[in-house]
């Protein structure tokens, strides 16, 4: 399997299973002499982690990290950074019914018709468990840069949306509440909508968006490697994604250029920024604001026909712990992504 590596000079390259032992890392061409704060890290990963509230999968994971190599004395070395996960909480007697079955909207089918063979205890390879390397990663990376400002925040679910820019949004409150959105009486709406799905066994999609603050101006490179471009790629390799804009949008598809121009200050800052903080596929110095789509997750306690491996059809449903909605914590990871892809144009 190729495509395990992310990044073109600050490289992270993940391995590991849903069920398997651990999973983890390798993070290559890290600065040396850069002094790591673990309890910083680990923090980022008790955000993703399963069972943190009522309205996620509760799977039972510390997901505490264990650095192998690449740190000495709490600071890097400029070595290969090594780092695992252990999983201690499988529970793979949940997916013997889908050995010879492929789950609808999953990888199965594919990955069986790609590789001859398919680990389907949670999905293997594919499962939103292999997120954890990018988040540790992602950590990393926020503390070789900060100065820079990222926060991702839980925009909408299904038809419930935040009716406020972001700049009137506190960002300190999304932390407040389990789904992670800086509007509280958005939030709970949002966590009550959550728990009648969960009830109702299905699932629901929506939408996270990120903002990054004093991000310098000139990252990004002409003509394919564009900065948004970069972000859109990384966002777009997340398990559920399905969208990616970023200033304007699909919004900025209906205006005229009279009014979505940019128009400069005199010190080289725009009035308005419906550009996003790239113009050219460069940062230009203001805010970087982008949303990415989420799907409802695949897996519902619902009976649904599918087939199996010899095109037969059959009745399955969903078994196990999983997640009536990702977006919550979805929001880390999100945020995990655009620190490497800013770490790597930066360096």
């Amino acid at each position: 399997m190729a495509g395990n590596t992310f990044g073109n000079i600050f490289k992270l390259t993940t391995f590991g299973e849903s069920h398997g032992d651990a999973i983890g890392g390798i993070i290559d061409g890290c600065p040396p002499g850069v002094t790591l704060d673990m309890d910083a890290i680990q923090y980022e990963l008790n955000r993703r982690k399963p069972g943190q509230s009522a309205i996620v999968t509760q799977r039972k994971e510390n997901d505490n990290v264990q650095f192998l190599s690449g740190i000495f004395e709490g600071k890097t070395t400029g070595t290969p950074i090594g780092f695992i996960v252990p999983n201690t909480n499988q529970k793979s007697d949940d997916y013997s019914h889908i050995k010879d079955v492929y789950r609808p909207s999953h990888a199965d089918y594919t990955y069986d018709k790609k590789y001859g063979i398919r680990d389907y205890r949670g999905g293997g390879r594919s499962s939103a468990r292999e997120t954890i390397s990018r988040v540790v990663g992602g950590a990393i990376a926020k503390q070789l840069m900060p100065d820079i400002k990222i926060n991702a925040f839980v925009s909408s679910v299904g038809d419930i949306f935040i009716d406020k820019p972001y700049q009137a949004l506190d960002f300190s409150l999304i932390e407040s509440n389990d789904v992670r959105c800086p509007d509280l009486d958005t939030a709970k709406k949002m966590e009550d909508y959550i728990k009648q799905i969960k009830k109702e066994g299905d699932t629901v999609g929506g939408t996270i968006t990120c903002v990054l603050q004093n991000v310098p101006v000139g990252l990004g490179e002409p003509v394919f490697d564009k900065l948004h471009a970069e972000l859109g790629k990384a966002m777009l390799s997340i398990n559920a994604v399905k969208g990616f804009e970023y200033g304007s949008g699909f919004c900025g598809a209906k205006m005229k250029g009279s009014e979505h121009n940019d128009l400069f200050n005199p010190d080289g800052t725009t009035k308005s920024n419906l550009s996003g903080g790239i113009q050219g596929g460069i940062s230009n110095g203001m805010d970087i604001y982008f949303r990415v789509a989420f799907k409802p997750v695949a897996t519902i306690m619902q009976k649904q026909i599918s087939i199996d491996n010899m095109g037969n059809e059959v009745e399955m449903q969903g078994r196990g712990r999983h997640d009536p909605c990702v977006l919550p914590r979805a929001v880390p990871i999100v945020e995990a992504m655009a620190a490497l892809v800013l770490i790597d144009k930066m360096l």
